[in-house]
């Protein structure tokens, strides 16, 4: 009797270690998943940003040559990311996981266009002096949040509510035009999506384990591997812009 009760719990234990091996490797590729569609929409950010930047032919596009000002193109390019995170978000239930995923590489392409004028206003050691330190950062935080055992929720929403703290204060400080306020924000700013990213790592990591106990349809985890990866692509374009203002140097 002793001898069954010992080889049940030994199948039964490794029905546990079967179990949760499964479950660790499905999370794995779901966050690679991720990854890999957040490191494609920055590749396409980042080359339409050059690509704009250095041609004064599809520049011509955004700014009206005559005034100066930006184009009704140009103005559509700047406000248009703003719709198509909200159609994502709010659409997520009725739209198809092709839908989403173009929707997502088209936020990317429309957010590069925006970002030339970003290259035409700083220098470009400035640029890549950023971007390198956003992606370490970047990069800390989110092996922090897929390493820890620590539960970040309770963390997750105060950041939350530190970003609602920062746009507002964006707003006031658009009419105020402090630079010592839009300093501290930028500070500010860098600290919460750095902080965001584990949050969001460590939330997308949970996701991802739970794909298999919900039976999770592949289109629902393409859908949300792709929502996934639009929330570090604003967690890294975020902490790259903050970085931009405290210490990007503009060109004369």
């Amino acid at each position: 009797m002793d001898s069954l009760n010992q080889n049940r719990d030994t199948y039964l234990n490794a029905e546990i270690i079967d179990s949760q091996t499964g479950t660790r490797g499905i999370a794995k590729s779901f966050m690679a998943n991720v990854f890999l569609w957040m490191f494609a929409a920055l590749a396409i950010s980042a080359l339409l940003a050059y690509l704009f930047s250095s041609s004064p032919q599809l520049l011509s596009y955004l700014i009206d040559a005559e005034s100066g000002k930006l184009s009704l193109l140009g103005w559509g390019v700047m406000l248009a990311p703003i719709g198509f995170v909200m159609l994502m978000s709010l659409g997520y239930a009725r739209l198809s996981a092709t839908a989403i995923t173009a929707l997502f590489l088209a936020y990317a392409a429309i957010n590069g266009i925006s970002f030339s004028f970003i290259l035409l206003a700083y220098t470009a050691s400035s640029v890549i002096g950023c971007f390198l330190s956003a992606a370490a950062m970047f990069g800390i935080m989110a092996v922090m949040g897929y390493t820890t055992q620590k539960d970040l929720t309770g963390f997750g929403r105060i950041l939350t509510m530190g970003l609602i703290g920062i746009v507002v204060a964006m707003l006031i400080n658009m009419f105020m035009k402090s630079p010592m306020m839009d300093y501290v924000i930028s500070i500010i700013g860098v600290m919460i999506f750095t902080g965001l990213t584990a949050y969001d790592v460590q939330k997308l990591k949970r996701i991802g384990a739970g794909i298999e106990f919900e039976g999770t349809a592949a289109a629902g985890v393409r859908k949300l591997a792709v929502l996934g990866a639009l929330s570090l692509y604003l967690d890294f374009i975020n902490i790259f812009l903050f970085l931009l203002r405290l210490f990007g140097g503009r060109r004369d």
